[in-house]
């Protein structure tokens, strides 16, 4: 039978594919994904994107990126990730979060390649002092980028809308705490980091929610306009300190355009827009294409309009909810057994399109998030057309598990 809409022929190809392969498995659709990335460049306007690579955890995923113009640089969740990378060859490499581990700052305090590669992240002064207190003898200059927090404070601070990261909010401290960096001997502050996750990483166009969905686009909008003003307040600020600041990094997947528009803004930061995971379904600025999916095979049929897959109990992290689980998407039309929902060793799905299935058929699953996905399979598959081009290794693969 030919599949008679566009989801049917991706199923069609992605079985095809993948005919050879039993499941469970994962797999990159090469097509959607450099259509995506594509996409990406096209909001950014002319200004680079750095690649978040916990949304990717696939270095030559990594790598196929930033061969292509637009992309440049790295955007790391941990110190090691950091390191690694930048050994790999990685020449330009942002840690997005602070970080204790003290061996490995010891590492990059001793490695001219590594100590001119890799920038950290700091908002708190005793980060300072624990990296001077981790170099064991290293003479390396370290990198060093700010972070301000870009939540939204309403009421006089009573209320608060937005990730709890930077306690450096006013960019008069964020301009004293770079004051502290110059200060010190052994780090050179290079750089500024502000991400505005309540606008780049919440859905405002929920499908059966209008209202919700019109109140988080009147926030997005109020939150954007605040935060323009006081990131350029604060770019200023710290350009005051330091006038050789390399960058200003902002935004994310569901701002690229908006944060790019920024004048204070030189690069914007995307990751999730690659994968496009479930959780980027409901957006008005963009629409993506899934390119990240995998894959669990049919082992059960307990009755008519039934089918139990293995495994599949891959929740995102974040609030739990229902909108961290994984969704079945191929074939349209299966779903979670309310009293069950996916198991860790089993999954029982309903609809009619069970019926259909036979034993060790493919059911195909969009994860919640994007580089999670990643923690639970060693190779990805890659997929052009209807054949796979490359089996590459996640860092699961590779032996690193970083988080």
């Amino acid at each position: 039978m030919t599949p008679r809409t566009s989801r049917g022929a991706d199923r069609a190809r992605y079985d095809r594919a993948t005919a050879h392969l039993d499941a469970p498995l994962a797999l990159v659709d090469l097509d959607a994904f450099d259509a995506n990335a594509a996409d990406l460049v096209r909001r950014a306007g002319g200004k680079p994107l750095r690649v978040a690579s916990k949304s990717v955890r696939c270095r030559a995923l990594l790598e196929r990126v930033l061969a292509r113009p637009g992309f440049a640089g790295v955007m790391s969740f941990t110190l090691a990730e950091s390191l690694w990378l930048a050994r790999a060859g990685f020449e330009d490499v942002l840690l997005a979060y602070p970080s204790a581990d003290r061996a490995a700052f010891a590492e990059l305090a001793d490695d001219p390649k590594l100590a001119g590669a890799v920038t950290v992240m700091v908002d708190d002064p005793a980060q300072l002092d624990l990296i001077a207190s981790a170099r064991a003898g290293g003479t390396q200059e370290i990198r060093i980028c700010l972070e301000l927090d870009t939540s939204l404070r309403l009421f006089g601070g009573r209320i608060r809308v937005g990730a709890r990261r930077s306690p450096l909010w006013e960019p008069d401290r964020l301009a004293g705490l770079a004051r502290a960096v110059i200060r010190r001997p052994g780090f050179r502050l290079v750089g500024l980091m502000a991400y505005e996750g309540h606008v780049a990483g919440v859905a405002d166009a929920v499908a059966g929610r209008p209202l919700r969905s019109r109140a988080v686009r009147l926030m997005q909008t109020a939150a954007r306009g605040e935060l323009a003003v006081r990131r350029a307040a604060a770019v200023s600020a710290v350009r005051a300190v330091a006038p050789d600041l390399e960058f200003v990094n902002g935004g994310g997947t569901g701002s690229v355009q908006h944060t790019a528009a920024e004048a204070a803004v030189t690069e914007v930061a995307a990751g999730s827009g690659l994968f496009v995971p479930r959780l980027f379904d409901h957006y008005s600025s963009f629409t993506g294409r899934p390119a990240a999916l995998f894959a669990q095979p049919v082992v059960r049929r307990p009755g008519v309009g039934v089918v139990t897959v293995l495994g599949g109990g891959y929740p995102a992290s974040g609030a739990a909810g229902p909108d961290r689980l994984p969704v079945p998407y191929l074939p349209e039309g299966l779903r979670y057994d309310p009293r069950e929902g996916p198991g860790e060793v089993q999954t029982p799905l309903l609809g009619s399109p069970a019926d259909d299935l036979r034993i060790g058929d493919k059911v195909w699953f969009r994860h919640a998030k994007a580089g999670e996905l990643c923690e639970r399979f060693d190779t990805l598959h890659l997929v052009s057309g209807d054949r796979v081009t490359a089996a590459v290794p996640t860092y699961r693969g590779e032996g690193r598990t970083f988080l």
